[in-house]
């Protein structure tokens, strides 16, 4: 008897569930090109009903700052418990804060700030159309009336017809795109909306914001901490750290004059943003064929799902 007989029957019966799948969906070919086509034509509509979106984006360097280098390290070496005590980095300067920078650029606060001092909330969250030849922006007049400047949106507590701050911020994070090299160090910064010209302005806006932001704080944090080690010079007579303290000040004096006369603190632009000529997204070819892959495979699918119910019938 041979022993590779139940293999054989197997195999033969493999065969001929295949036949019966291939003849199960030869029959229902028509079904499967009806939902195919119509998948098709949506998303096709869909596709054509997507607004383009323009991405805008800057190549920056993080600002590095040469601070006395090892006269520094012998400041911290010999009074870095003051230093930190007042507050003062003693570090490589501005270059190592664009770490920071990009956490900032990415923050609430800085974003909140952003909108309200650009006064862009409308075209953040009411833009319907861009129109290319007459570089204008349409609103959607369900959500925000453009002609009485007055927002018009029905929604549900708790939210209110003008958007929040923390609406804004889920919306701006979407269009919004901070990345760091590990290797160069180099900041990308892009923005993406449907007018290339608002995504290039928004870019230079950000970049310009976050130096001074970044300006503002290093001088802040450098005039506290003279007044705290003007105060120490005072208490103390020891001449030795009378010195340190006021070698500390000098270094503070410097970083606030480095802020004073140079406008790209944190970070330098190498590569500035454009205007975009072409659009980044969407994609409508891939668009239409994932949609009518999804509706054959649909298809395919309720032509099987109907035949094995009706075997088991």
């Amino acid at each position: 008897m041979n022993k590779n007989l139940p293999e054989l029957n197997n195999f033969q019966d493999d065969e001929i569930d295949l036949k019966e799948l291939f003849s199960v969906i030869w029959l229902g070919k028509w079904l499967i090109i009806a939902i195919t086509v119509v998948f098709a034509i949506g998303s096709v509509i869909f596709a054509l009903q997507q607004p383009n979106i323009y991405k805008s984006e800057a190549l920056l360097s993080p600002v590095s700052e040469t601070k006395g280098g090892g006269g520094l390290s012998a400041l911290a070496g010999q009074f870095g418990g003051l230093a930190s005590l007042a507050g003062i980095n003693l570090g490589g300067g501005a270059g190592d804060n664009s770490q920071l920078a990009v956490e900032i650029i990415k923050s609430r606060q800085f974003t909140s700030n952003f909108i309200e001092k650009h006064d862009i909330l409308a075209d953040l969250m009411a833009v319907k159309k861009w129109n290319r030849d007459a570089n204008t922006i349409s609103y959607d007049a369900d959500i925000y009336d453009i002609e009485n400047k007055k927002w018009t949106r029905e929604v549900k507590a708790p939210f209110k017809p003008e958007p929040s701050m923390q609406e804004a911020y889920k919306n701006f994070v979407k269009i919004l795109n901070v990345s760091k090299d590990k290797e160069s160090g180099m900041v990308t910064l892009s923005i993406e909306h449907q007018s290339p010209y608002i995504a290039q302005k928004w870019v230079t806006w950000l970049v310009q914001d976050i130096n001074q932001v970044m300006k503002t704080r290093e001088v802040t944090e450098a005039k506290k901490s003279i007044t705290f080690l003007n105060s120490q010079i005072k208490q103390t007579n020891v001449a030795d750290i009378k010195s340190i303290l006021f070698n500390l000040i000098e270094e503070q004096t410097k970083t606030i004059m480095f802020a004073d006369v140079r406008d790209e603190y944190i970070f330098k632009t190498i590569d500035p943003a454009l205007v975009p000529e072409e659009k980044s997204k969407p994609k409508r070819a891939l668009i239409c064929v994932l949609g009518t892959m999804l509706g054959g495979m649909l298809g395919v699918m309720i032509v099987l799902i109907r035949h094995f119910v009706k075997k088991e019938d």
